[in-house]
């Protein structure tokens, strides 16, 4: 059996406006039967719609919780993201290299100003300062605000949910893909990926989209939506169940660190995942594997591929902050 839980919260985004969101969750206090509990479990992670109440606005959105139920919020790597993708481009994040730990900010104007031999007595005096061998590599990581701008991105969050629902492919892809994928814009990319689910110009005919060098429907968002939809159900998932089949690695399809993995294989490629999978060599899947291939590299799975999942995971956070005015 299933009861409505109505949650009546105030929102900051739209002028302090109301809003609901209906949540579906199993009522187990009549401990009716196992199937129940198991139900209860496949329910982990659900849709919840959302409608301002001044008539104006509806919003659809997927759940985030796990970002807090299951702590990924308090790691070091989104966390570092998330500032970056909040900061303005004028400034940037000293940090370490391999942990992402920020240890503090710079104007870069002021930065710019400095000589050679300057910058690198700094960098020795941080590194002295934080107990850091001469090896160990800090990053100066400027500031992406400027192209992670989220003004407008609710409702297109919201159009592309509706989108990966009515294919009936999980929308929380859609919703991350769009957090990260040039937000708000319609952008290329200088490997040719376009439109806001950045589709490959194959990829796209793969799926069924048109792409020639008259017709483009990369850049049509519904139509995108879709094919990219097709990708994540029709190649993402499969491939990802493979990898992890292959190894014997248990999974639910709900599962974050699922999620993120399918993610990883939408930005990089089965084998290129495949690649650092095997370099790794995992007997079991959760965040300690996730946070594995932020810190491997493989083939063409580096810098980028790497950050990926770092990006959901940040802007997920930001949508939180976003959504409840936090």
């Amino acid at each position: 059996m299933l009861k409505t839980i109505i949650l009546i919260s105030s929102v900051l985004v739209f002028g302090g406006l109301y809003a609901y969101k209906e949540v579906k969750v199993p009522d187990l206090s009549e401990n009716e039967n196992k199937e129940e509990s198991s139900e209860a479990k496949s329910m982990n992670v659900y849709q919840v719609e959302s409608q301002f109440l001044n008539d104006s606005i509806s919003l659809s959105y997927v759940n985030t919780f796990q970002l807090y139920e299951d702590d990924w919020a308090q790691l070091a790597h989104p966390n570092f993201w998330k500032q970056v993708m909040r900061l303005s481009p004028d400034s940037c994040i000293v940090n370490k290299a391999d942990t992402r730990e920020v240890i503090t900010q710079l104007n870069l104007k002021e930065w710019h100003k400095l000589s050679d031999s300057q910058k690198n007595e700094y960098r020795d005096s941080i590194r002295k300062a934080n107990g850091m061998t001469a090896s160990e590599r800090l990053f100066f990581t400027t500031g992406k605000a400027d192209f992670y701008d989220y003004t407008d991105v609710l409702e297109t969050i919201s159009r592309g949910v509706l989108r990966f629902q009515e294919q009936d492919v999980d929308p929380w892809y859609a919703q991350a893909i769009l957090m990260i994928e040039s937000p708000g814009k319609i952008a290329k990319s200088s490997a040719g990926a376009y439109g806001s689910f950045q589709l490959m110009p194959g990829v796209a005919r793969n799926v069924g989209l048109t792409v020639n060098k008259t017709i483009d429907e990369r850049k049509d968002f519904d139509k995108s939506a879709v094919g990219a939809s097709k990708l994540i159900a029709r190649i993402c998932i499969p491939e990802a169940k493979k990898i992890l089949d292959k190894r014997g690695i248990e999974y639910e399809e709900s599962d974050l660190w699922f999620r993120l993995f399918v993610m990883h294989i939408y930005h990089a490629g089965a084998g290129n995942v495949s690649g650092v999978i095997n370099k790794i060599d995992p007997t079991e899947g959760g965040m300690g594997l996730i946070q594995k291939m932020w810190v491997t590299e493989n083939g063409s799975f580096r810098n980028a591929s790497q950050n990926y999942s770092q990006l959901a995971l940040a802007s997920m956070m930001i949508l939180e902050d976003i959504l409840w005015g936090c």
